[in-house]
């Protein structure tokens, strides 16, 4: 059994546990087009999530157009000169298939190649929201043995905006770059 499928029947099982399923068909390509998005609404903290893993992958391809994107899900907090640099680091040396090892069928065998359409299970557990205002969810990666962590944040109007991201760590190599395999 899987990662994925050991946090849906982990989510299923326990208590309180919630795991939501996004499936998009292809990813955004501009803000404009992420913002055509049903979970551009960001009325859910797991849809605020989803969208971040698509910016991420933005990001990798062009970085401006992932930091607009970033930008705009982290609300009136824009990305400020660490973010940024820390982000070129995670990208570094062609680590572009990082964010793509949260979609369901991405591995280190098939180099991080999700299955289409691109399907994200964003989690939820007895700690997500324990901080008033603000929700801890994780997500399951194909390179890790233990899903990801990301927090949001709620404004006043309800939506939930991207407030700390842990998905950009190091995972496991690509099969194919990894001279051990």
């Amino acid at each position: 059994m899987g990662l994925f499928d050991k946090m849906k029947q982990a989510a299923a099982t326990a208590g309180g546990n919630q795991t939501v399923t996004f499936t998009f068909q292809a990813l955004p390509e501009s803000l404009a087009q992420m913002q055509e998005l049903p979970e551009a609404s960001l009325d859910t903290p797991f849809k605020a999530a989803a969208l971040t893993v698509c910016a991420l992958c933005a990001y990798g391809a062009d970085k401006a157009i992932g930091q607009e994107m970033l930008n705009w899900l982290r609300g009136p907090r824009p990305l400020n000169g660490q973010d940024i640099s820390f982000l070129n680091d995670r990208f570094r040396d062609g680590k572009s298939y990082i964010p793509f090892s949260y979609f369901v069928g991405a591995s280190p065998e098939n180099g991080y190649t999700p299955r289409q359409p691109f399907t994200l299970l964003v989690g939820s557990n007895h700690t997500s929201y324990v901080e008033d205002g603000y929700c801890k969810l994780f997500i399951p990666c194909g390179g890790a043995d233990d899903p990801r962590p990301i927090k949001l944040r709620r404004k006043g109007n309800g939506q939930w905006f991207l407030w700390e991201q842990y998905l950009m760590t190091g995972i496991r190599i690509p099969t194919s770059a990894d001279p051990w395999a």
